[in-house]
């Protein structure tokens, strides 16, 4: 009889850590998605940046050059597994990027009151809130995982199977000075 309940106790036991093992892989797999959808918004957001330059270069060649090393000289992130620093890095060359562009439209207000010029950022605009609220989405993400796997009695599996606190996406102080686009 007492080799039963220890067998007993020693399945549930087993079943349990299976249990919080299946929870905190599908958990990792949402932050792992999340992640991405950041990418699929950062790639977006690089094509209407290249459409962008491309209009620049009708106006402007010398600064579209320009405009294209800076874009050239960057890596867009197209791996299959972006991480948190290759968005953060990734994020601050779009900012850059960005912030040369405008410079450019103030300079040539042809290029500025072109219908092509405004849709274009219009695109762009849309893009920045994609990847804004996709942040949030990953971060919040990243908030249940690691609650999960700082929460005892989980964190003793989390720790045994190898799974530990994830990063945050790092929040860009400097966004309140970001050229509105």
């Amino acid at each position: 009889m007492t080799l039963i309940i220890i067998i007993a106790i020693v399945a549930l036991l087993v079943l349990w850590v299976i249990a919080v093992q299946n929870k905190l892989v599908k958990s990792d797999e949402f932050c792992n998605n999340a992640l991405k959808q950041i990418n699929v918004q950062q790639i977006s957001r690089y094509d209407a940046l290249q459409a962008l330059i491309k209009l620049t270069r009708e106006y402007a060649s010398y600064e579209a050059d320009t405009l294209q090393k800076i874009v050239d000289a960057r890596k867009i992130i197209s791996s299959p597994a972006p991480t948190v620093a290759d968005i953060n890095a990734n994020e601050a060359a779009l900012k850059e990027i960005g912030s040369r562009l405008i410079a450019v439209a103030e300079a040539y207000p042809d290029l500025k009151a072109s219908q092509n010029y405004r849709d274009t950022m219009a695109s762009i605009e849309k893009y920045e809130e994609n990847v804004r609220l996709s942040r949030m989405t990953f971060n919040d993400t990243v908030t249940r995982f690691n609650q999960q796997v700082r929460s005892f009695p989980v964190s003793a599996v989390a720790g045994m199977l190898g799974f530990a606190k994830r990063d945050y996406l790092a929040d860009d102080l400097s966004k309140k000075d970001y050229p509105a686009i």
